[in-house]
This record gives structure tokens, C-alpha cells and sequence, in this order.
């Protein structure tokens, strides 16, 4: 069971003529994902990798009626192509692009508000790894073959350590339901809150694995939603446990500048909250695997 994407949801990739598109689009393709064109701007009325390609997210969308976006739009273009994503009807757009400045996204975020929350689009990323649905389709640029699919829902702000999760938890014999990548910068679309109330209300997904890292309050948030809210396991990972204060340390978020936002302390909030912390990264599969052999 999916949660934001399946076999049947149509998908436009924006960027689609880029080089690095092109390639994950044949992976997307090859795994089952209802690709059904892409805009580049200037190139409408193409063919590319036998996908239409359109000259707006909006002809796009009358044309083949897509429901969803996966954004490979450089950096100081990425703004805006999410503000037209969401003015086209786009529900579900998931942004890839790395280096989108902190300024654009407070544009962006800001312009989104002008949408009531239930006609407003969703936002997946930027900087990160994407949504995959195993078995199903995905959109991003993980390995799909790592993935089982199954009944436990991954959120994450590394894409790498949400991959190492599935990959112990398939060894494992443990399947996905949806995986979902939030992204590492500070300013994002969807936080773990967001993406944690949507694996509640998802009959078909049993526990949660939820890794977060330094810097930034949104593990913080995520530790209240989930003692007030949850009815379901949250097992989780914070990288960065040896990160000294103060010093930028891989993701544009991840430095910690204020309570809470050091491993160690969001470790013990999430904690506090009844969230089964995993103590290391090789570790992450075995911490599931026993909070469901304690369950039975």
C-alpha cells in the first residue's frame, strides 16, 4: 500500500531532456512507474526516451493528465518549476534538485499557503531521494532492487541511510510499504510529522522507521506528534552522535545551533516519546526485527 504513489499514478518528470533525468527515467520506467511525458521548456511538441515532451507543467497536465512531478530542474530554475507544478494541479511533486537556495524556498513555501491545505500540493524534497512504492513504481533515484515490499514504512532525511535500512530489513525478510525521502535541507516541503500522520492513517503500514539527523527542530516535532498521536512502532536512527557543535557537518540542515538539535538530545526526546532508538546504522534492520518479535 502506497501512500503517496502506485502502478497506476501518472507521472511527468520536469527536466525530462536533462542527462541525469534521462537516465533515472529509464530506471523509473524499467520498475513500473507510469511515466507519461516531461516539459522542458522550448523543446514542447519532442520526443524524448519515447515520452511527450511539453513547454508547461500545465499542457502536460491537460495532455496526459498527470497527477504527480519529479523535479530535475537546476538549482536557480527549481523555484520556480515547484510554484508551477502546483499552479498546474500537480499533487504530488517531489524535488531531486540539490543547492536550491534557502531564499527560494521560503518563496516557495510562502506561495503555496495561497492554496487551501486540501487542494494544496504536496512537496517531497528537495535534496533528496524520493518516494518508492516496492513492487509498485517510484519516483527519485534509489536502487529499487533493494526493496522489499512489505508492511513497514520508511522516513528519512539521508537518502543512503533510508537504502541501508531497506536493504537490512529485506535480508531480513522484512517488506516496505512506502519508503519516502524528506530531503536534508533546512526548508523543505514535507516534514516527518507530515509524512508520519500519513503512515497512521495508512491501514496497510503496521510500524514506522523514522531517520532523522543533526541540526534543525524536526525530529523535535516528530517526537510530540508520535506521543500524542501514534498508535504505531516508531523505530529510529539520528546520525551525527559524534558531531561537534557548530560545524556544518554533509546536509545544508545538518548543524546544530540550538537545544535539541544534537543527536544526542534528539535521541533522548525521541525516547521520551516511546521511540524505539536503533543505536547505530548496521543496526537498523535487527531493532525492527525485534520490536515485532517482543510484538508476537
Amino acid at each position: 500500500m502506497s501512500i503517496l504513489l502506485d502502478q497506476t499514478t501518472p507521472v511527468i518528470v520536469q527536466g525530462i531532456t536533462g542527462k541525469i533525468a534521462s537516465f533515472h527515467i529509464e530506471e523509473m520506467a524499467a520498475y513500473g512507474t507510469k511515466v507519461v511525458g516531461g516539459v522542458t521548456p522550448g523543446k514542447g511538441g519532442t520526443v524524448h526516451l519515447s515520452q511527450p515532451v511539453f513547454n508547461s507543467v500545465k499542457d502536460a497536465v491537460r495532455d496526459t493528465g498527470a497527477k504527480a512531478s519529479l523535479l530535475f530542474v537546476p538549482p536557480p530554475f527549481a523555484a520556480d518549476a515547484i510554484m508551477e507544478a502546483a499552479d498546474a494541479g500537480i499533487e504530488v511533486c517531489v524535488s531531486i534538485t540539490d543547492g536550491i537556495p534557502a531564499r527560494d524556498m521560503i518563496q516557495v513555501k510562502r506561495y503555496m499557503r495561497r492554496y487551501k491545505k486540501e487542494q494544496r500540493m504536496r512537496l517531497i524534497g528537495p535534496n533528496c531521494a524520493g518516494v518508492i512504492t516496492p513492487g509498485e513504481a517510484m519516483m527519485g533515484i534509489m536502487p529499487g532492487h533493494i526493496y522489499m515490499p512489505g508492511r513497514i514504512g520508511i522516513v528519512g532525511r539521508s537518502g543512503t541511510l533510508g537504502y541501508e535500512a531497506a536493504s537490512q530489513m529485506k535480508a531480513l525478510g522484512i517488506g516496505v510499504s512506502t519508503s519516502v525521502g524528506i530531503g536534508g535541507d533546512p526548508i523543505n516541503g514535507s516534514s516527518f510529522k507530515d509524512v508520519l500522520e500519513l503512515f497512521e492513517a495508512d491501514s496497510e503500514t503496521d510500524a514506522v522507521v523514522m531517520i532523522g539527523e543533526i541540526g534543525g527542530p524536526q525530529e523535535s516535532e516528530a517526537a510530540t506528534f508520535i506521543r500524542d498521536h501514534m498508535t504505531k512502532p516508531v523505530i529510529a536512527y539520528v546520525a551525527g552522535l559524534t558531531a561537534p557543535k557548530g560545524r556544518r557537518m554533509g546536509h545544508a540542515g545538518a548543524i546544530i545551533s540550538a537545544f535539541g538539535e544534537s543527536a544526542g538530545e534528539k535521541v533522548s526526546i525521541l525516547q521520551e516519546a516511546g521511540v524505539i532508538v536503533a543505536p547505530t546504522p548496521s543496526d537498523i534492520g535487527a531493532t525492527v526485527a525485534s520490536v515485532f518479535a517482543k510484538a508476537a
